[in-house]
Formats: structure tokens, sequence, C-alpha cells
């Protein structure tokens, strides 16, 4: 495949831009909604993206390498337990739209592609190494294993979502499930 042009490529990335807000808002949304919000014309959204299926994809796929490069980004922060707890806070602020563009993919009869899935799995490795630098760091206690962790991740991100939790309801929530996690917690 040969590179973009400069014009395509910004073309492109405003598509995915539009694509995560509008789907993200309402997995009902259209192709249609997201070319007005993208200032395209549909055909130029169908030539980067044939399918509704694959822009989905797509846009399923930048956000969890997004999620996935915060996480490294912030495995090099000196403060483990701050960057742990600041990323699982914002997986589940975030979490939303996330589940509303997964919610988009699955009323259209599918389930996230091979890249999406490939760049889920790098997102859930770099929670990983988030949870082991925070472990060795005095922050979480060495107990709680990755996959208890990540579906405390996931449980918190879906109730949060189905239960429709204000940012001040959702911290409450995140602090009460922090204070299970920290190292020292009763037992």
């Amino acid at each position: 495949m040969r590179p973009l042009r400069a014009d395509a490529r910004d073309n492109r990335e405003r598509i995915l831009i539009a694509a995560e807000d509008v789907f993200g808002r309402s997995p009902n949304a259209s192709t249609d909604e997201v070319a007005k919000l993208a200032d395209v014309g549909i055909a130029t959204v169908f030539r980067h993206f044939p399918t509704k299926v694959e822009l989905l994809e797509a846009v399923l796929t930048q956000r969890l390498e997004r999620l996935r490069d915060r996480a490294l980004e912030l495995a090099g922060e000196d403060d483990a337990g701050a960057a742990f707890f600041g990323f699982f806070s914002q997986v589940v602020a975030e979490s939303a739209s996330k589940l509303a563009i997964s919610e988009a993919l699955s009323a259209a009869g599918t389930v996230a592609g091979d890249e999406a899935k490939q760049a889920g799995r790098g997102m859930r490795d770099a929670f990983g190494t988030l949870l082991d630098r925070a472990q060795q760091a005095g922050a979480v206690r060495r107990d709680a294993a990755f996959p208890e962790v990540y579906a405390l991740l996931v449980g918190a991100s879906r109730g949060a979502t189905a239960t429709g939790l204000e940012p001040a309801a959702r911290d409450r929530m995140l602090d009460l499930l922090y204070d299970g996690l920290r190292a020292g917690a009763k037992r």
C-alpha cells in the first residue's frame, strides 16, 4: 500500500476523530453524521473506510492504542502508585464512549477485528506493567493478581457506564475500590 498524500492523511485523521465522537455518543449513529462532523463528503469517508464496520474497528483500535501509549508513558513516571491509579481512573472515566463503540460493532453483527484485539492486548500488557511497578513500589498490595485487578478495571468501567454515575460518584466508587487495592489494606 502506498503512503497517503498529506491531505488524505489529514482527512483520514479528521474522520477518525469525528467517528470517535459520533459513535462514542450514540452507537446507532450514521456515517453521514461522521462525514458532517469531519467536514468531508460521505464518499471520502467510504474511500478511507469502505464499511461502517471498518470505520468502527479503526476507531476502537486507535482508542486502545492511545490508552496503551498512555500507560507506557506513565510506566516511566517516578510515582508508580499515582501512575497506576491515574491510568485506572482515566480508563473508567473514558469507558462510556469506548463501550458505545464496542456496542456499535456488536449492533453491526461483528466483534473487534485482529488489529483491535492486538491493540487491546497491548493495552492490557501496559496496564500489567503499571500494576507490577505499583506493587514493587509498595503502592498496591502484592496479593492482587493481574486477572483480578483487570477484572476490577473492566467491572468498574462497565458499572460506571451502566449506572450513569456522575463524575463525583464515580470518583467516590474508585476511592473505595482503591482503598481495597492499596498496600496495607485490611484483609
